[in-house]
């Protein structure tokens, strides 16, 4: 018998709370927006389940009859031991559906006979809920920003990155580790617990010392990436910023012909990567493509990806990137500026660059036009539009330059070098005394170059 060529993909049922104040299109989109983070961690939606009540159960999330239901999909008994049947901890009696018709399950499911084996749901859920519905359901729970954390710790690739994730994981689950059953004590000693301390007191205590230490690289890695960025202070610098997979990534490829990652998943890049736009020009424009923002971004990964973020709140520009073609995009849009706000990078000069618009129709582009009228439309496969894109932003720097004339005598080659490296050189001239160079740049980039070289 043949083996199949992929392995079969494990199924995962994903599960929102619609409260009176959330419209049905926010629901929606948000839990088709889980749908992408769950299978961009490996799995198969197979069902969404959504229950609108006036607020979330205590316990559970959801209500007693939603749980019976989500359990026939995992293979679980829906019950939580220790609350018998219509308990108000349950949250049945006190805080019934607010709409005569519930949602009913939205399957994808083609095979009835497999069950999940894990639940997503579309809200941050306390230790003692997580404990719960696992016990209900009798399988892996998970709520939205564990699954984000998940995916970081999967994606994360550089020394920086890794560290940054493990803090967030690491804070994320440090609540959620579990009392020992036996809660033993022991002596004093090394490497012992401490008197009186329990194993998930001991555990706890391990992973702030563990956070401890990776604060300390962090510390370190930081330092030497501030060095970086101020020797590239005098570089005129351009950042990507935009919701996840909205296409920064290959639009970094294209505009500096740089061989970056792209990946058609969620979060594929989370470290920051800096090139020179392509062809060089002078002065020298630095493109950075940085992590991607998401709706209901975990604030502690936001924190740890600050100095990641650093990059954005250094640029003299910021390319707001956003997906045309995804439906959400006016609120990717607002989320991704809710986020510099956070950094403190709102300030900054923004551009809006709806990329993907190869894939709306004549029709979609025409009211994204009248929409937004200042953005500039873009498609990484048009070469032209790319261009269009790179003379924006060259357009932008040299609002701020000045054109000067140099005499720069043969004796100083270091000088002429310098010209040619910091300053675009309009015209060369050879005279008897020297070379007359007409330049371009900024003002205090040509003051710099006369001052350190003692010339006109």
């Amino acid at each position: 018998m043949k083996k199949n060529a992929q392995a079969k993909r494990p199924t995962a049922v994903l599960v929102a709370v619609q409260l009176p104040d959330v419209s049905d299109h926010t629901v929606q989109e948000s839990t088709a927006e889980l749908k992408r983070l769950v299978e961009t961690l490996g799995f198969d939606v197979v069902a969404r389940v959504i229950q609108k009540r006036k607020s979330v159960a205590g316990a559970t999330i959801i209500g007693e009859g939603k749980l019976l239901e989500i359990a026939k999909l995992t293979g679980g008994d829906g019950i939580v031991k220790g609350f018998s049947k219509h308990t108000s901890a349950i949250g049945v009696n006190e805080d019934v559906d607010w709409t005569e018709d519930d949602e009913p399950i939205q399957s994808d499911r083609t095979d009835l006979n497999t069950k999940a084996s894990l639940v997503v749901f579309d809200h941050e859920l306390t230790p003692t809920q997580a404990k719960n519905l696992e016990e209900a359901l009798g399988v892996q729970i998970m709520d939205r920003t564990g699954v984000i954390v998940e995916i970081f710790h999967r994606h994360a690739k550089t020394p920086a990155a890794k560290a940054q994730v493990e803090i967030a994981r690491l804070t994320y689950m440090t609540p959620r580790i579990r009392a020992s059953t036996g809660g033993d004590r022991q002596g004093g000693g090394i490497g012992a617990k401490g008197a009186g301390e329990t194993q998930h007191e001991l555990d706890r205590r391990r992973i702030r010392d563990r956070i401890a230490e990776l604060k300390q690289e962090l510390e370190l890695i930081h330092r030497e990436e501030a060095l970086r960025r101020e020797r590239r202070r005098s570089h005129m610098k351009v950042a990507l910023v935009g919701y996840t997979n909205a296409g920064k990534s290959s639009l970094m490829r294209s505009l500096t012909g740089s061989q970056v990652l792209v990946a058609d998943k969620l979060f594929a890049t989370l470290d920051t990567t800096v090139r020179s736009i392509y062809p060089e020009t002078k002065p020298k424009i630095l493109i950075t493509d940085t992590v991607g923002f998401i709706n209901k971004l975990p604030h502690d990964l936001v924190a740890s990806f600050r100095s990641t973020l650093d990059e954005a709140m250094d640029a003299t520009l910021l390319l707001l990137i956003a997906d045309a073609s995804d439906p959400s995009v006016r609120s990717q849009i607002d989320t991704t500026r809710r986020v510099l706000t956070e950094i403190d990078a709102a300030d900054h000069d923004l551009i809006l660059v709806l990329n993907k618009v190869d894939l709306l129709s004549e029709l979609d582009k025409a009211m994204m036009r009248k929409e937004f009228p200042d953005a500039v439309f873009l498609s990484t496969r048009d070469e032209s539009s790319v261009e269009g894109l790179k003379s924006i932003c060259i357009s932008f720097f040299e609002r701020a330059m000045i054109d000067a004339t140099i005499e720069i005598p043969y004796s100083s080659g270091a000088a002429l070098a310098e010209a040619h490296k910091s300053l675009r050189v309009l015209e060369e001239n050879h005279t008897e005394s020297g070379i007359t160079l007409k330049v371009r740049g900024f003002p205090q980039d040509v003051q710099r170059l006369k001052k350190s070289h003692g010339i006109k």
